[in-house]
């Protein structure tokens, strides 16, 4: 699988722990904002463009507190983003919405709990069924 991730500044740090973390786990992982020094905008904009260039692969952005990436992200049309900061939230959020794309504020969570949110968001699959009317109505607005 392919994980896209980036950061702007305050999130250098932990993106570089999770690139780490996800090639010693295998998977590929397409960093969006190699040494760039971005603003939250700019950075997340790196990542739904390179998230849209890689079918099936799913995304990691990284600000401050994760709330300036979803509001970016949200505004891409066709991209389906969830500001999490639990293991659960980002689990759920992959099942029943088919999220591509997660934000995390790199001063809200720790390294050990950013590592158990992104393993949930990767290993969670899509539920569809009856949350695939929510998903479609979620496409459609953009």
């Amino acid at each position: 699988m392919i994980v896209v991730i980036g950061s702007d500044n305050t999130g250098v740090r932990l993106k570089d722990l999770l690139i780490k973390h996800l090639k010693q786990q295998d998977y590929e992982v397409v960093d969006a904002t190699r040494e760039q020094e971005l603003d939250f905008v700019d950075a997340t904009l790196a990542v739904t463009q390179a998230l849209k260039q890689h079918k099936d692969a799913l995304a990691i952005a990284i600000d401050a507190y994760g709330v300036g990436s979803f509001i970016t992200a949200t505004k891409i049309p066709g991209i389906i983003a969830a500001e999490v900061s639990d293991e659960r939230s980002a689990y759920m959020t992959r099942a029943h919405n088919n999220c591509q794309l997660i934000t995390l504020g790199s001063e809200i969570v720790g390294d050990t709990l950013t590592i158990n949110i992104v393993e949930a968001f990767l290993t969670a699959g899509y539920d569809g069924g009856r949350h695939q009317i929510r998903v479609d109505m979620l496409k459609q607005m953009c």
